[in-house]
C-alpha cells in the first residue's frame, strides 16, 4: 500500500511517499480502508523528534492520528463492528499510521462515523474532539455558569473546544486575530480578544479553567487570570511527573519531566491554582459520545482545506504554517 512515512527525525525532514506492507490484523482489531485522514500539529512534533522521549517510535514510521473510512475486515474477537461499517478514530499511540491506504485499529479506539458528516469532515474530528472532551469534561469537569479561557480559538482544538464548552453551559473567552471573530462568535465564543492588539491578562480575571495551547510565557499569564482553585490544563507542555506516571514511562523520564515542569508547578502552587499537562489518548467510547453531540448539532466540524492524498507533505507544511482555521485533511477516496 502507499503511505507517507518519517524516515528520520528532524524539523527540516519532509514526509516521504513509500510502498509499505499492508498492516497485519490482530484478533481485536478492524482493518479500515482510509477514505480521509486529518492532520495535526502532533504529526509535525513527532516528525521533528520533539516527542521521542515520551513516544519512542521505531523508524521508518507511518504518520497520522485521525482517520475516517470503511471497515474491510474484522479480527475474530471483534464484537461491535462489521465489514462495511463507516467509522472514524484516533488510533492509540504506537498504533498510528493514518497517512496510508489501510490501517488496522483496535476495536476500542473506533466509533461509527456520524451519518451527517462527510468522510473529510469526520476525519477532522477525533484527535481535537477527544482533546477537548478530556480537558473540559474529564479533567476540568466544566459546569454551567463557569468561565473558561480557550486559547487560539480558530485552531483545530479551539474550534471544537469552544462548541463543547458552550454546550456545557460555560462562558467562553478566546484569543484569535480579528478576521476570525465572526466565525468564533458563530461557534459560541462570548469574549473575543485580538491577540495582536490586546493582552488577555488585562481583560480576563477570575476564570475557572484555562485550556493552554501556546508557549511558556502565555502559560505564565494564564495562571494569573485563574481564581483560587482554578485549573490550567496545558496541551502544549511542559509535561509533568504525573503524566510520566500515567503512561508508565521509565524512571529517568519522570526525573526529566519533573525538572522541566518544576517552575510552572511552583508558580501554580504559589497562586493556589492547579496545573496539569494533557496528552490526549484514544477512546472509542468517548468518541461515540462526541458523535451524539454532532448528530444533535451541538458540535460541527470546521475544515479549512482538503488536500489530495499525494499532497500530504504539503498539507502538513500548511498545518505548520499556523494559517489554518480549523482542521486540514487529506482525501484518499
Amino acid at each position: 500500500m502507499k503511505a507517507f512515512i518519517v524516515e528520520k527525525y528532524g524539523k527540516k525532514e519532509a514526509l516521504k511517499l513509500a510502498e509499505m506492507p499492508l498492516p497485519v490484523l490482530e484478533e481485536n482489531e478492524v482493518m479500515v480502508e482510509v477514505y480521509a485522514a486529518g492532520l495535526n500539529l502532533l504529526d509535525s512534533k513527532i516528525k521533528s523528534g520533539e516527542f521521542k522521549l515520551i513516544l519512542p517510535y521505531k523508524l521508518p514510521l507511518i504518520l497520522g492520528h485521525d482517520v475516517a473510512g470503511v471497515i474491510t475486515q474484522v479480527g475474530k474477537n471483534v464484537k461491535q463492528f462489521k465489514q462495511g461499517d463507516e467509522v472514524y478514530a484516533r488510533p492509540s499511540d504506537f498504533h498510528i499510521g493514518t497517512f496510508a491506504e489501510f490501517i488496522a485499529i483496535s476495536e476500542k479506539d473506533v466509533a461509527l462515523k456520524p451519518k451527517s458528516l462527510s468522510m473529510e469532515e469526520a476525519a477532522s474530528i477525533p484527535l481535537v474532539a477527544l482533546t477537548a472532551w478530556q480537558a473540559l469534561v474529564e479533567n476540568a469537569r466544566l459546569k454551567k455558569g463557569q468561565k473558561v479561557f480557550i486559547q487560539a480559538g480558530s485552531g483545530g482544538v479551539g474550534t471544537i473546544a469552544i462548541q463543547l464548552a458552550k454546550y456545557l453551559g460555560a462562558t467562553v473567552a478566546t484569543t484569535a486575530s480579528e478576521k476570525s471573530f465572526p466565525m468564533l462568535k458563530d461557534l459560541g465564543a462570548d469574549v473575543l480578544i485580538d491577540y495582536k492588539k490586546e493582552d488577555f491578562e488585562l481583560v480576563l480575571k477570575d476564570y475557572d479553567v484555562v485550556l493552554n495551547s501556546q508557549d511558556a510565557k502565555t502559560l505564565d499569564k494564564s495562571l494569573r487570570i485563574l481564581k483560587p482553585g482554578g485549573k490550567a490544563i496545558s496541551i502544549s507542555g511542559p509535561p509533568t511527573p504525573d503524566f510520566a506516571k500515567s503512561i508508565g514511562a521509565p524512571w529517568f523520564v519522570k526525573i526529566v519531566l519533573s525538572l522541566i515542569s518544576s517552575g510552572i508547578r511552583r508558580k501554580a502552587r504559589k497562586l493556589g491554582v492547579d496545573y496539569s499537562f494533557l496528552f490526549m489518548r484514544a477512546d472509542g467510547q468517548q468518541l461515540q459520545q462526541i458523535s451524539k453531540l454532532i448528530e444533535e448539532g451541538a458540535i460541527r466540524p470546521v475544515v479549512d482545506k482538503a488536500f489530495p492524498f499525494e499532497q500530504t507533505a504539503e498539507a502538513l507544511e500548511y498545518v505548520e504554517s499556523g494559517r489554518a482555521k480549523g482542521k486540514v485533511v487529506v482525501k484518499l477516496k
